[in-house]
């Protein structure tokens, strides 16, 4: 029998082509750990963009088939899946300023154009999901003015320790966490103007101990105000996810959201439609909302229509109870979808990662 050599098999896997970067793995430096035993069988890993990669199945699968067709010979095949995150680089669309935040790999900032659309609990569950994949993942509550990250993940009146001048994330369910929630009594009103909360909002970003995150998440408020123009303008954000429910009156003003992203600069990741259906009994849906508003305006502005969530007791109870939904209701519809949101939000940010590296700056680049 001959032995097969580490040559021979990169060599065959030099025909399986990565689906979303359009380059085959090994020129994407991406097979490692090649070992071969006495009677031929082959191990290997695959580095993969990020763990939530919706497309595992597909890269291990093609990689198999691949070494069965151009190594007859070959015995067991084990392919290992690895990953490592991306970063779209150290720099952004808001000027030469150092980046305050250079060990968080990807900044994702979650928006809507209104409130009462759910964005927080999709900003939580987005967060769980990728932290529930594999992934360090941190969730900032920018919404100032009410904060509800504290009450959706169980930990109203608890406090961040103070090290070294630093606060500390409080961290649950694999997720850190930052909010002024954390900081304030949660009966007490934040009576701000403009500034004050801009600069509340700076001490979150710079005087908070994120450590080494993938994902960093903002959870901001609802509209185009100051909060977001600080965020635009102090951070390389990679992307925003955009949050409505179907109705129209959703739907125009979160156009405003749209648009404002793209005035600084700040990619549309894409668009996630909240409440889209009840889920009845007998398993039929009931578009409560209407039907199909997240999609045509998706198609409209140019973006992509990440996932669509249903709404059900659970998600409300999720909320309340300070266990999100994907904790709760781990089988449910309403967690496969977000799962299946997270795992795309992840893999657009793997692709325009994988193109900013030529430019070193994520957030030249405008939407697909």
């Amino acid at each position: 029998m001959t032995a097969i050599t580490g040559t021979q098999i990169l060599e065959a896997l030099e025909n399986v082509m990565e689906p979303d970067l359009k380059k085959d793995l090994v020129s994407l430096n991406m097979i490692k750990d090649i070992k071969v035993g006495a009677d031929n069988s082959v191990s290997f890993s695959v580095e993969l963009t990020t763990p939530a990669c919706p497309m595992k199945d597909h890269i291990r699968n093609a990689c198999t088939a691949a070494i069965r067709e151009h190594l007859p010979e070959a015995g067991e095949i084990t392919v290992n899946l690895t990953s490592k995150v991306t970063s779209g680089g150290s720099c952004s669309g808001h000027g030469e300023k150092p980046n305050p935040l250079p060990n968080v790999k990807n900044i994702i900032a979650v928006g809507s154009g209104k409130g009462g659309v759910g964005k927080s609990t999709i900003a939580v569950n987005l967060a769980v999901s990728l932290a529930r994949s594999g992934a360090k993942v941190g969730l900032i509550d920018a919404d100032l003015y009410g904060p509800s990250i504290p009450t959706m993940f169980g930990l109203v009146n608890k406090r961040p320790e103070v090290r070294d001048k630093s606060l500390i994330p409080l961290e649950k369910y694999g997720v850190k966490l930052m909010s002024i929630g954390f900081l304030i009594e949660s009966d007490n009103p934040v009576l701000w103007r403009g500034p004050m909360a801009s600069s509340a909002m700076k001490q979150l970003i710079t005087e908070v101990a994120w450590g080494d995150l993938d994902y960093l998440i903002f959870d901001l408020p609802p509209g185009t105000g100051d909060i977001q123009l600080t965020l635009a303008q102090m951070l390389p954000v990679c992307g925003a996810v955009i949050v409505t429910t179907p109705q129209n009156v959703a739907l125009s003003d979160v156009a405003k959201a749209v648009t404002m992203f793209r005035k600084v600069n700040i990619p549309l990741l894409g668009l996630i439609e909240n409440m889209s259906y009840y889920l009845l009994p007998d398993g039929t849906k009931d578009y409560i909302f209407g039907k199909g508003g997240g999609e045509k305006f998706a198609k409209a502005q140019g973006i992509t229509l990440l996932g669509s969530i249903p709404i059900g007791g659970m998600v409300r109870e999720g909320g309340d109870s300070g266990k999100p939904f994907v904790v709760e209701f781990p089988e449910s519809e309403a967690t496969e979808s977000i799962n299946r949101a997270a795992s795309e939000v992840a893999r657009q940010i793997s692709i325009r990662n994988a193109t900013a590296s030529n430019s070193n700056c994520c957030s030249h680049h405008t939407e697909e």
